[in-house]
């Protein structure tokens, strides 16, 4: 497409902010033409903008990641990268923490976003160890507990999170946390018409097997009151789910997650799934479980309860008043609302046990200081959202997003005319929305909405109507409340910054009270499951997060003392009860510390798009797309922008890059000089503030046009001129040279003319030399004096030094510490008792105590590509005529674990394999978990190893003509002597003619290899290979 008045085509240009006109249409046809190219990504100054392409495009691999490190805007296209390459080297150079906020509606690509970020930023590092695995799995980890099939996403983000990535000030990444968000577990009791319940339910029934699934009670998936969709999602997706499965697998195990916390994870969610099948029958006044030996009776077994206790507790209500207990029996209804109380209770704990553990697992190895320590944070959060029917949730979700567009319009707009403002620019004429109003209806205090819904949650006689009756009186006066016609209805509206949404208030209180009937947490903190109970023993902090470790800061040490003393003095039971948080009250709080958090931080935009309704590819939608730019501030920012002053250079910026344009003589980088310069270059509508130069778009690409003309007319200059120096210089060198030929002749002359006398001279020389003695230039040498030693140097006394410091106190000053901040322990190293690790020694005794069931087969033989504690010389040794793809197995001497070692077609290639703490084996910078070492081997002699499709292929044995490798894992055990003696008797049988005791020994150094002590080759026998690499038996243990 030709250019418009030097315009670049449509969908050529990067950065729309650059175009002299930005308006409605430029900026969706920018957008649809490079989304048909599957260009996804478009800056709008500072802000990325990214459509989701539905489709699986090739621009995440390495090679693009390579091109986003450390590189300019200006220099590559736009891509995720390039915001968290910024955000990366913006925290660097100014040792400020940084925040990225992906926003965007649901389906717009948002989670998929902040993954590609965070595997970026994981990049950046360069580090090798396995937290940044840990890193990047944790959000396939916590997608399957908290991601569901929505009617606008397949894989909604049903709970928000903050994920912030620790990093030392050098850039080395130190560990994360992860805050979680309004975790939606009403979708675990109830799925809308068309949805899921959350993965992990689908998961468990796609990837256990038939044994593990009767093992935590399943059943039949049809049967399943929480599968509102049954069997239908396994039927159509079962391959999808299953490897959804494996992947979860494989993330617990990366992570950290032990054998036995999985499997006490995975039998919750058995026992809360049976419990979702238990029925009731009766009336409104009274109910009993229909069938006690049901599943009732499966979820108490698998919660570890009494059944009957279990029972009474969803059927009976009991309060106490003035010290004496009443009963009240529950109708149906009510038994079921409280059994489905349990359940959302029981799964919204084991979430935020699972980011509890997760912020364990990655939290900082060594003790930093917080002020060695610098984080970007990644927000990502449910999007706004406009259902046919909305209710308490939605109010929530789209109070998130109010807050997050007024953080966005404080940045874009609002600070942008402060500071015109400030440089006493007259912006009158620019204005935008505030939405602040409107969170100010929802967060103040004492009438605001959540306020007013707080109010009537802690009245027992309140309603969903009386609540909304109480709303209309204080806010029929606002522009963005409006409630039905009909008084009797409990519908109402509110004109968000995104659009108008009706509301239904039917579930409000509930919801908000979010209440437990009476003894189900003093049950279950008493449960035989040792998770549950634990759960629950823990504390719900003000901001709806689950707090399982104590407090060690002294300020709330010292509260709970006060809270103690005063419960001694409290009044009677009924006569003063505390107001409980609800769940309004905590989101309320969490947001609150959310924006303290981005505020402190430098913050970086991206604006996800969904280009369809039908979650289509190739399918753009014009009015969609255009609701999105306009609710999330994209066409408000190009419309200030084009209003606005988008370039402010600093007077000595300007100064320095335009001075060719004055017309005048200037000299100093002040507003005068700018402005002389602006006034010569004949362009309106420029503003000189007091520290910079405010100009339009436009202004820049006239500026550079200017330039560039005094650039030619300037090479045109230069070219004119060096001609006439060159010419100059060329005359003058032929000149110098002519003078230079005149020398050279006349001092050839004179040679010829002196070479006759010189000749003479050097004939009565040549006999003068030889009348002299040969010894006659020798002079006779003078003996060397000997110096004295220098000085010894003056060593102050012991008085005269300083006092040395006092040793490091190992206590620290908590005092500084948040009431609700969390204290993460400082985690046991299961492998200390084995000693220092890096030291033979240790590794010894590590494999002696944990691995030798881990490398010996079935019928107690080592596998034949094991060997023992070698160095990779030694490896690359035995390896070097061997075929390609062959292969061993070594201990670690510098770690506890493993190398693997195998031989490509010019040379040998080395991996670390490591031992997660759920005992399964991983290959360092490999995303596969593997049930063992021998699964490992299997595994990658049918599957690439690497990008470069190397595959092991045959083992490399031990030789039967040297002393075993691992001789020295085995030989202080009992197993080593009775392998000794096995082998002994093996060796004189097969090979009686074998070679004497003093032949068989050859140096550990001469070998490579480790031989067996001496204790163990007593009477001349040694440990040997087994021909073609077959492996000895081990005695059982």
């Amino acid at each position: 497409m030709a250019s418009l008045a030097g315009r670049p085509p449509i969908g050529e240009v990067e950065d729309l902010a650059t175009l002299a006109r930005l308006d409605e249409q430029t900026l969706l046809k920018e957008l649809k033409v490079r989304y048909g190219r599957d260009t996804i990504y478009t800056y709008v100054g500072d802000i990325l903008v990214a459509v989701n392409p539905f489709k699986t495009l090739t621009i995440y691999d390495k090679k693009h990641t390579a091109v986003y490190r450390r590189a300019h805007k200006s220099q590559v296209p736009p891509h995720i990268f390039a915001i968290a390459d910024a955000s990366y080297h913006s925290m660097l150079d100014s040792q400020r923490n940084q925040c990225c906020v992906v926003s965007g509606e649901s389906g717009a690509g948002k989670t998929e976003s902040a993954k590609y970020m965070i595997s970026h930023l994981i990049d950046l590092c360069q580090g090798k160890s396995t937290l940044e695995q840990k890193i990047i799995q944790v959000n396939p980890l916590l997608e399957s507990f908290g991601n569901a099939q929505t009617v606008m996403n397949d894989n909604s983000s049903r709970f928000g999170k903050y994920i912030q990535l620790k990093f030392s000030r050098q850039g080395q990444i130190l560990g994360a946390k992860i805050s979680e968000y309004l975790l939606e577990k009403s979708r675990v009791v109830r799925q809308a018409p068309g949805e899921r319940n959350f993965h992990i339910f689908y998961y468990l029934f796609a990837g256990l097997d038939g044994e593990e699934q009767q093992k935590y009670k399943l059943g039949n998936p049809d049967d399943q009151r929480y599968l509102s969709n049954g069997s239908s999602p396994l039927k159509r997706y079962k391959k999808e789910l299953s490897n959804g499965y494996d992947a979860l697998q494989t993330a617990m195990d990366i992570v950290g997650f032990l054998a036995e916390e999985q499997e006490n994870l995975f039998v919750a969610l058995g026992g809360l799934l049976n419990l979702g099948n238990v029925r009731f029958e009766g009336d409104a006044d009274r109910s009993m479980v229909s069938d006690p030996d049901g599943p009732l009776k499966h979820a108490a077994f698998l919660f570890g309860l009494d059944p009957m206790q279990l029972a009474d507790t969803m059927t009976v209500s009991v309060t106490v008043t003035r010290g004496e207990q009443i009963r009240r029996n529950l109708g149906v209804q009510r038994a079921s609302d409280a059994r489905d109380a349990i359940a959302k209770a029981v799964y919204g704990r084991l979430f935020s046990w699972i980011v509890n553990r997760v912020n364990t697992l990655l939290a900082p190895e060594t003790k930093v200081s917080q002020t060695d320590i610098v984080e970007i944070g990644i927000l990502d959060i449910f999007g706004f959202e406009n259902f046919d029917q909305n209710s308490f949730e939605q109010a929530c979700i789209n109070l998130a997003n109010e807050q997050l567009q007024y953080f966005f319009n404080e940045h874009i707009f609002k600070m942008e005319l402060e500071e015109y403002k400030k440089e006493g620019i007259d912006a009158t004429k620019i204005t935008y929305e505030d939405n602040k109003p409107i969170l100010e209806f929802f967060m103040k205090k004492p009438i605001g909405f959540l306020a007013l819904l707080d109010e009537e949650s802690h009245f027992p006689q309140a309603t969903d109507l009386s609540f909304l009756e109480k709303s209309h009186t204080n806010f029929k006066k606002l522009p963005f409340f409006a409630r039905a016609k009909d008084t009797r209805s409990t519908l109402f509206t509110l004109s968000h910054y995104a659009g108008k949404v009706e509301y239904d208030a039917t579930g409000f209180l509930e919801k908000n009270r979010d209440t437990l009937p009476g003894g189900v947490v003093e049950m279950l903190q008493i449960s035989k499951n040792g998770l549950l109970s634990h759960i629950f023993r823990g504390t719900i902090t003000r901001t709806g997060t689950l707090a399982l470790q104590s407090r060690r800061d002294k300020g709330a040490r010292k509260t709970r003392m006060q809270s103690r003393a005063l419960a001694k003095k409290a009044p009677a039971a009924g006569k003063s009860v505390r107001k409980v948080m609800t769940v309004g009250g905590q989101f309320k709080s969490s947001l609150e510390i959310l924006m303290e958090k981005m505020n402190a931080a430098s913050p970086h935009f991206v604006r996800c798009i969904k280009p369809n309704r039908q979650k289509s590819a190739n399918l753009f939608e014009d009015d969609y797309v255009t609701a999105q730019l306009s609710y999330c501030g994209m066409l408000e920012t190009t419309r200030i922008r084009r209003e606005g002053y988008a370039m402010r250079p600093t007077f000595e910026e300007f100064f320095t890059r335009y001075k060719t344009l004055a017309k005048k003589k200037v000299t100093v980088p002040n507003g005068a000089s700018c402005r002389v310069i602006l006034e010569g270059t004949g362009i309106k509508n420029w503003h000189i503030g007091k520290t910079k130069v405010f100009l339009k778009y436009w202004h820049v690409e006239t500026l550079t046009d200017l330039l560039e003309k005094v650039h030619q007319a300037a090479t045109r200059l230069q070219k004119i001129v060096r001609g006439f120096l060159a010419k100059r210089r060329f005359k003058r060198l032929l000149a110098e040279a002519a003078k230079q030929r005149a020398a050279v002749e006349e001092f050839l002359e004179f040679i010829s003319k002196n070479e006759a006398k010189v000749t003479q001279k050097l004939q009565k020389l040549l006999a003068h030399d030889k009348a002299n003695p040969k010894n006659f230039d020798k002079a006779k040498a003078e003996p060397v004096q000997e110096l004295p030693p220098p000085p010894l140097p003056v060593v102050p006394s012991t008085a005269d030094l300083p006092p040395p410091p006092p040793p490091d106190s190992d206590e620290s000053d908590d005092d500084d510490l948040d009431e609700f901040e969390e204290v993460i322990p400082k985690r046991a190293n299961p492998n200390k008792r084995f000693g220092r690790q890096g030291t033979k020694a240790a590794s010894v005794r590590w494999f002696q105590e944990t691995q030798v069931s881990q490398t010996t087969t079935a019928n107690g033989q080592f596998h034949e590509w094991f060997h023992g504690i070698i160095t990779r010389r030694a490896a690359e040794q035995m390896l070097t005529s061997k075929p390609i793809g062959c292969f061993i197995v070594r201990v670690s001497e510098s770690r506890f674990g493993y190398s693997l070692s195998f031989r490509v077609a010019d040379r040998c290639k080395h991996y670390m394999i490591d031992q997660t703490p759920s005992g399964k084996f991983i290959i360092v910078g490999e995303p596969k978990v593997h049930k063992n070492l021998a699964a490992l081997v299997a595994y990658h002699q049918k599957n690439p190893i690497n990008e470069q499709g190397d595959l092991l292929t045959v083992a490399c044995g031990q030789d039967s003509d040297e002393e075993l490798d691992y001789a020295d894992l085995v030989a202080t055990s009992q197993q080593a002597k009775m392998l000794q003696s096995s082998r002994d008797t093996s060796a004189r049988v097969s090979r009686p003619g074998g070679r004497s005791p003093g032949m068989a020994h050859r140096s550990r150094q001469q070998r490579g290899v480790f031989a067996a002590p001496a204790s163990s080759r007593s009477g001349g026998s040694r440990l040997k290979g087994p021909t073609g690499g077959g492996a000895p038996p081990l005695p059982p243990r």
